[in-house]
């Protein structure tokens, strides 16, 4: 960040301000890449749990309920993953200078929506048409 420093401790983002300036985007940076460091370090514990986990378990009950345990384990490393990948995206967007911006409209993203979802790539009209098409289709 061009030897800048800013401190993003106690700043949040306000519509007053011009949009997506270098103080949001590095908020939104900063929020992103912590999140997905978040992610990662949950990932790699249920990973070091899973491998210590694995054991003979003589009762067919807890065998089963061992083996649901970590099913659920295993999808959500899934999410994780796709998480993960949006995240990246969203921080490929900012480098790129199109984060914040409705990839179907072209609009700003309304910055209550970013706080609410870093990763969104819809504003939340653009979001809500998709989701009536998408029910649509469904419904046919």
């Amino acid at each position: 960040m061009d030897g800048m420093d800013i401190d993003m401790t106690e700043y949040v983002p306000h519509p007053s301000e011009e949009f997506m300036n270098d103080r949001q985007k590095e908020f939104f940076r900063k929020r992103l890449t912590d999140w997905k460091n978040d992610i990662l370090r949950e990932s790699h514990e249920t990973v070091c749990t899973l491998q210590n986990d694995t054991r003979n378990v003589p009762d067919a009950a807890d065998r089963a309920s061992e083996e649901t345990d970590r099913a659920i384990e295993l999808r959500t490393r899934d999410r994780q993953r796709k998480l993960i990948a949006k995240i990246d995206s969203a921080l490929r967007r900012i480098d790129e200078g199109e984060y914040g911006y409705c990839e179907h409209t072209g609009e700003p993203i309304a910055l209550r929506r970013l706080m609410a979802r870093p990763t969104a790539t819809l504003s939340l009209e653009a979001q809500e048409s998709h989701e009536r098409k998408e029910k649509v289709y469904r419904e046919e």
